[in-house]
């Protein structure tokens, strides 16, 4: 795969500057945490971003649709349930959770109902929502880069896709686009709502996250 970009390629979180020695860390660098909050308030805000674009619903969100729809439970406890199922998969890959792994559900999930509540990027325009949407997935790219670097620890599906790689050793970009595209097509089947905005984020996520691991790693040098 010599022929593709340099950022496609990436196959590992880099170690920078602020990266912690070990995830387990409860006493990392105030550096290391500004980046590692830094990171995670960009995911949030790509992710209210793509929301606001109003043009379909990211995997995930999909995948607990349709086991909401099956199960009869709500769209947060579905949510819940299979970020929980999520990291039982660590167990077999020997991923390792820690602060950031915590910071991950909070601020995320803080970041978005603050933007949601102070901003309105909406349109009429369709084609002005997608470039709003496409944004929003560049921004949780580089916000997951950003925040990967620090070695706190992952959130649920980032160490998914950080653990398959290890194993694998397939780059970052396309571990994490077949995870999306697998997540996509048990919602879809199970009656989850599929939108181009979903497949945007399923087939560009992975490379947007590579991405932001390579210029982080490319501006630390």
């Amino acid at each position: 795969m010599s022929f593709l970009p340099e950022f496609l390629r990436i196959k590992n979180v880099p170690t920078v500057s602020w990266s912690s020695d070990r995830p387990l860390n409860f006493k990392p660098k105030v550096k290391t945490l500004f980046f590692l909050i830094l990171g995670l308030t960009l995911f949030g805000f790509g992710e209210s971003l793509l929301i606001h674009s109003a043009i379909g619903l990211s995997p995930w969100v999909v995948l607990a649709e349709g086991l909401a729809i099956n199960f009869n439970w709500s769209i947060g406890f579905a949510m819940f349930a299979s970020s929980v199922a999520v990291l039982l998969f660590w167990l077999p890959l020997k991923q390792q959770p820690g602060v950031g792994t915590i910071l991950n559900i909070l601020v995320i999930a803080g970041t978005i109902e603050l933007s949601m509540y102070l901003f309105d990027f909406s349109t009429g325009n369709y084609f002005t929502n997608l470039l709003v949407g496409s944004f929003g997935v560049l921004l949780v790219g580089l916000g997951s880069g950003i925040y990967l670097t620090a070695n706190l620890g992952p959130g649920p599906r980032d160490g998914l896709m950080t653990g398959l790689q290890r194993v694998t050793q397939y780059p970052i970009a396309w571990v994490r686009v077949c995870i999306e595209i697998s997540v996509v097509g048990v919602g879809w089947l199970l009656g989850g709502t599929v939108g181009i905005g979903t497949l945007l984020f399923a087939f560009g996520i992975g490379p947007a996250v590579a991405l932001g691991l390579y210029l982080v790693a490319k501006v630390n040098k």
